[in-house]
């Protein structure tokens, strides 16, 4: 187990060091959230490339850690030591601050995380546990999947799967996404258990995607009340399955706490009762665990497309250290700090010196190279990774992401070139493509050897996943309605978060265009199967509902702070959202669902197999 922990902080942290390279303004909370869904991704692929050769031995575990852990190589040149430590004492005092002041902004934030925490421990406790009657699940949607990843888990630690075959079809190419559980095995091939490194690997990754959709949201929108909510929106989506729970609670005589105490069902699925739309948690993120690493890396992609089609001074703003930790330091020592701390980063992000590592090669071509073409490279390094990681999520990028190209290359150009005499207009279009080909160039790089890899002498048919099928999974229900069930007041707010004009538009212009590519997301799988079964297509459409989180976010915001009763609005609002999810995630969490997936005679005989 030391040794498994050993590998994952070393990938992590040369994976956060990398941040530097690109980010100025990043606080060391939001890089460390970035480096852990990096540095696992990278430790995955390079740790595979080498198990394809070496076997999953020692060895491989070593040289994977050593080259993802390469960045910490950085750390031998003083500015590189003093950026960091002045970042992580920096980050200690903030917390700190909030826990003895707990009424100032900061406060907030660190109780919403305490309480991330505390559910997420919960919750990915109840994923696999194991006990002398055989391995159980928490969760309903998973007793299905979790046989399928152990299966990939101890096909590559025990079985020597390379190249690997699926677990259930003897000599079928895998290509399924597998790189999440490749790390998984590599976790247990270092010395944990099975339990233990999925436990772990979800927790921190679970973690990371919230405080990466917080950022996110912080960026896009400027309003902290927003950014908070955003991640609840997105980890407690559902529907209005929870007016059955009412219904259920006083038809049963239980009343709400006695159902409270031991839901018997899913609220935001119930096939029967025309709810398809599920809960991110219950029904994506512990199931499909590629979800869990996909959505992440498309989060740091999307913030940093976002930082480098805007203003080049734009700074950090509204997060918990910038709220507590730059509070009250306008004068003296405050402001020369901040300036320090600007000096620093810039200076480490200029250039990585002269024993820069192979992982900071993109970056130390051409130290004059623009922060916002720097960014797009980065954007470009992390898209890369995805592929293996989780294939829908690649194509989501691509294709969002060339739609934005196009939606935003000029109006970067214009304001570049536009205003200086004689700016041609092929000049004013290469300014503004030249930080999106650098994107595209750096993810095709390395997602083509990748698809290449994947699609090479594979089973399965693309004729099965594509066709004509209007409203989803929508089955003999109303299509409208049926949206309306499975999404509450999402899509009405969305409207209205969009349409709302007034003295300030919710959503700005800037906002709106770099919104508008997202639609597709909730456009083309509304009327086009992407998969076998026309339910997966939902791994497309739960992108254009987190694009869409931060808007509806912003409008119950806009409404808080308009007065008590809009106040009381805004809270009604959020509870008819998020009740129907929290349901869902309460059922898991208060270990009301007990699933057995092997008994302890499976187990007894998988051991035989395995020594044997």
């Amino acid at each position: 187990m030391p040794f498994a922990f050993l590998l994952a902080l070393v990938a992590i942290a040369g994976a956060t060091l990398l941040t530097y390279l690109y980010e100025r303004e990043a606080l060391f909370w939001s890089r460390l959230a970035a480096g852990v869904c990096m540095g696992m991704a990278a430790l995955g692929l390079v740790g595979f490339v080498l198990a394809s050769w070496l076997g999953l031995t020692p060895l491989t575990l070593v040289l994977a850690g050593a080259l993802t852990g390469s960045p910490l190589l950085l750390l031998t040149q003083g500015d590189w030591r003093r950026r960091v430590r002045s970042d992580v004492v920096e980050a200690a005092r903030v917390v700190r601050e909030a826990i003895v002041h707990p009424g100032r902004g900061a406060g907030a934030e660190l109780l919403f995380y305490a309480a991330a925490a505390v559910l997420f421990w919960l919750v990915f406790d109840r994923a696999m546990y194991q006990n002398e009657r055989g391995i159980f699940t928490g969760v309903d949607n998973n007793i299905g999947d979790l046989p399928f990843h152990l299966g990939i888990i101890t096909s590559f630690v025990y079985g020597e799967n390379f190249p690997p075959q699926h677990p259930e079809f003897a000599g079928v190419r895998l290509t399924y996404p597998f790189v999440v559980d490749f790390v998984a095995a590599m976790f247990v091939r270092a010395g944990a258990t099975i339990g233990g490194a999925l436990f772990w690997q979800n927790y921190v990754l679970a973690l990371s995607l919230t405080g990466l959709l917080h950022r996110w949201a912080l960026k896009l929108t400027r309003e902290r009340v927003a950014a908070l909510v955003t991640p609840a929106l997105v980890l407690l989506s559902g529907g209005f399955g929870w007016l059955h729970f009412v219904k259920e609670a006083a038809a049963g005589g239980k009343g709400v706490f006695g159902l409270l105490g031991k839901p018997e069902h899913d609220y935001t699925i119930m096939g029967h009762l025309g709810y398809r739309w599920g809960n991110a948690l219950t029904t994506l993120l512990i199931p499909q665990r590629g979800l869990l690493l996909g959505i992440p890396l498309a989060l740091i992609v999307w913030t940093l497309w976002w930082q480098a089609t805007g203003r080049e001074d734009e700074k950090e703003e509204g997060e918990l250290s910038s709220v507590a930790g730059r509070k009250g330091k306008g004068k003296g020592k405050g402001k020369r700090g901040e300036k320090s701390s600007r000096e620093h980063t810039a200076s480490v992000s200029s250039t990585p010196g002269t024993h820069a590592p192979f992982l900071a090669i993109p970056f130390s071509a051409s130290p004059s190279v623009s922060p916002s073409v720097r960014m797009m490279i980065a954007a470009g390094a992390v898209a890369g990774l995805l592929p293996l990681v989780h294939a829908h999520s690649f194509v989501v990028l691509m294709v969002t992401g060339g739609c934005l190209s196009l939606l935003f290359a000029d109006w970067r150009g214009e304001r570049r070139v536009g205003s200086e005499a004689g700016g041609s207009m092929w000049a004013r279009l290469w300014e503004g493509w030249r930080p999106w080909a650098a994107f595209f160039a750096v993810a095709l790089v390395l997602a083509v050897p990748q698809m290449l890899w994947a699609t090479r002498g594979t089973a399965v048919r693309a004729g099965q996943f594509f066709g004509w099928e209007f409203g989803w999974d929508h089955g003999n229900y109303n299509v409208f309605w049926f949206w309306i069930k499975n999404t509450a007041v999402f899509i009405p707010l969305l409207v209205a978060a969009l349409l709302w004009r007034g003295r300030e538009a919710v959503v700005g212009r800037r906002l709106l265009y770099f919104y508008l590519p997202f639609t597709l997301c909730f456009v083309v799988p509304n009327v086009y199967k992407l998969s076998p079964w026309v339910w997966d297509n939902i791994k497309v459409i739960f992108y254009w509902w987190i694009a869409s989180a931060p808007l509806v976010a912003l409008l119950l915001a806009r409404l808080w702070r308009k007065g008590a009763a809009w106040r009381a609005l805004a809270a009604a609002l959020l509870a008819a959202q998020t009740l129907g999810g929290g349901l869902d995630v309460w059922r898991v969490a208060s270990n009301a669902v007990e699933r057995q997936t092997f008994d302890a005679h499976g187990v007894a005989f998988a051991e035989l197999v395995r020594r044997e």
